[in-house]
């Protein structure tokens, strides 16, 4: 099944991503959820299927999130995940 999926930026955290049906906007996000994430910018609105790769996060767990509770945040890298995007870097 296909998505139309808006994928906001936060403006407090780097690399803090938030998912969510285009159709729905915001309005699923918890108000505590938003006072931490920030102002909201908007960055790509994309068609998400099952087969879609994503690059930091699996599209299986965006979509049971989506599913499950209207939204998916992505966290920004742990310290091994930037010691492992380094490494494959070189």
């Amino acid at each position: 099944m296909k998505h139309l999926v808006e994928i906001f930026r936060s403006s407090r955290k780097e690399e803090m991503y938030l998912y969510v049906e285009k159709a729905n906007g915001l309005k699923d996000v918890p108000e505590i959820l938003m006072k931490q994430f920030g102002e909201p910018e908007s960055v790509m609105t994309l068609v998400l299927e099952p087969t879609r790769k994503l690059a930091r996060v699996s599209t299986a767990e965006v979509l049971e999130g989506l599913e499950r509770n209207g939204f998916f945040l992505q966290m920004p890298p742990t310290a091994a995940e930037l010691l492992r995007r380094e490494g494959s870097r070189e």
